[in-house]
């Protein structure tokens, strides 16, 4: 309005031809639109939200930038997952903190990130509405921009064209790249192959070698055996499984056996669930059994927290959680941390022997392996009876030969009468 009035009082004085003052009046309203625009586009980037690197534990500062799940201009919805940190004890997703679109990314994949760092900007907004509200304002007060909307229509039409033209070459050459691919796997039959693959450990296995070797040189390890006859726990648990089952729709299995039978004898020999700090000696009057898992990426201990407190149902029930939260990678720190006493059951994988190694800072760890027919002797007869090795590693710094072999003893006649579980205080 005030350039209008302007350019009246000059064209009323004389001052300023009608032409001029057309082309000026012009170039006014075209500044004006540039200044919008300017100004609109200026607001869009001040509305973009940094994302930082997430707190992921306090013994943890930083991981590796595994995969990011959005690319630059995916549309995301609030708490969608966008990015994914490895460390060397659990995978945390990056979530968006709000609806909107990725306008950058500041990190590559394998990347090293810190908590805190800058990962990637988000511009709020809902789906797919967001992107054509600057095209709607700016077309317009601006007569330039009024040619960029039919540009859309001609460039889809000749869209299938190109694709017709792309599928026959597709078409010729996929014989063509069947061919190099079958070539290089005939390559390995030559004999005399002597082929190599380089691959860079992640964060969790080389947290999972540091631990284990700490532990062979903190601890005084030391491995005692015994064999246990499965008769008794194989026909109770054929004998309620489908009951269970029915009830509490969970599979009963021999781990639940194993760990209410290993939390009674820790009770029973406080050493064994104890840990050594400095020059002290912590015993626990509770029981958080670490229970082994097999993970594509590594072996990991989630925890069951205060075992004396449950039953068989209660620990197939938690067992079967934190499986599957290994499994599915969704392990939170909480689960990890802690423990007191771990059970490895190698048996599902066909074990026969073997010696675990302790996970520090506990005192001892249970190796369970497959379970075997053999011929044993039983009131001077020779019978066939399902027999388990079981071994017991014992940090011999803090369990005696014999508090450890008590220890074993008592878990072999939990296991080969249940009922005497029923008869513990």
């Amino acid at each position: 309005m005030l350039s209008r009035q302007i350019i009246a009082v000059a064209r009323g004085r004389g001052l300023l031809h009608s032409r001029h003052a057309v082309n000026l009046s012009k170039g006014w309203i075209a500044a004006a639109s540039h200044t919008r625009q300017a100004n609109f586009h200026s607001s869009r980037l001040l509305q973009a939200e940094t994302v930082k690197v997430p707190q992921m534990a306090e013994s943890i500062s930083e991981g590796t930038l595994k995969s990011w799940n959005k690319q630059v201009g995916d549309f995301v919805a609030a708490d969608e997952e966008v990015a994914t940190i490895e460390t060397d004890k659990i995978d945390v997703a990056v979530n968006a903190p709000q609806a909107g679109k990725i306008v950058e990314l500041l990190a590559s994949e394998e990347d090293t990130v810190t908590v805190g760092q800058d990962l990637f900007r988000i511009e709020p907004g809902e789906g797919g509405e967001a992107a054509p509200a600057p095209k709607a304002e700016s077309a317009a007060p601006s007569e330039s921009a009024a040619p960029a909307t039919p540009e859309p229509t001609p460039a889809s039409q000749p869209e299938p064209k190109r694709e017709e033209k792309k599928e026959k070459p597709k078409e010729q050459s996929s014989g063509k790249k069947e061919d190099k691919k079958a070539a290089p796997a005939q390559r390995p039959v030559v004999p005399g192959s002597r082929g190599e693959t380089r691959v860079k450990m992640n964060r969790m296995r080389l947290r999972i070698a540091e631990r284990l070797k700490e532990s062979q040189n903190a601890a005084a390890s030391l491995t005692t055996f015994n064999e246990i006859d499965m008769s008794s726990v194989m026909e109770m648990r054929k004998k309620y499984k489908d009951a269970v089952e029915k009830e509490h729709d969970l599979k009963l299995g021999f781990m639940s056996a194993f760990a209410k039978a290993c939390t009674l004898a820790l009770q029973e020999i406080p050493a064994a669930n104890a840990s050594i700090e400095g020059d002290e000696i912590v015993y626990r009057d509770y029981v958080d059994l670490s229970v082994a898992v097999a993970t594509p990426k590594g072996l990991v201990t989630p925890v069951v927290r205060n075992a004396e407190g449950l039953g068989f149902v209660g620990f197939e029930r938690e067992i079967a959680s934190l499986g599957k939260k290994a499994r599915d990678g969704k392990l939170s720190l909480e689960d990890m941390a802690g423990g007191t006493f771990t059970i490895s059951n190698g048996g599902v994988f066909g074990s026969l022997y073997g010696t675990p190694i302790i996970n520090l800072p506990q005192s001892a760890v249970l190796g369970m392996h497959s379970i075997k027919e053999r011929p044993v002797v039983v009131n001077g007869q020779i019978v066939i009876r399902p027999i388990m090795v079981v071994a017991l590693t014992y940090d011999h710094r803090l369990l005696d030969g014999r508090e450890a072999v008590t220890f074993l003893v008592k878990v072999k006649e939990y296991i080969e009468d249940p009922r005497k579980m029923l008869l513990s205080s």
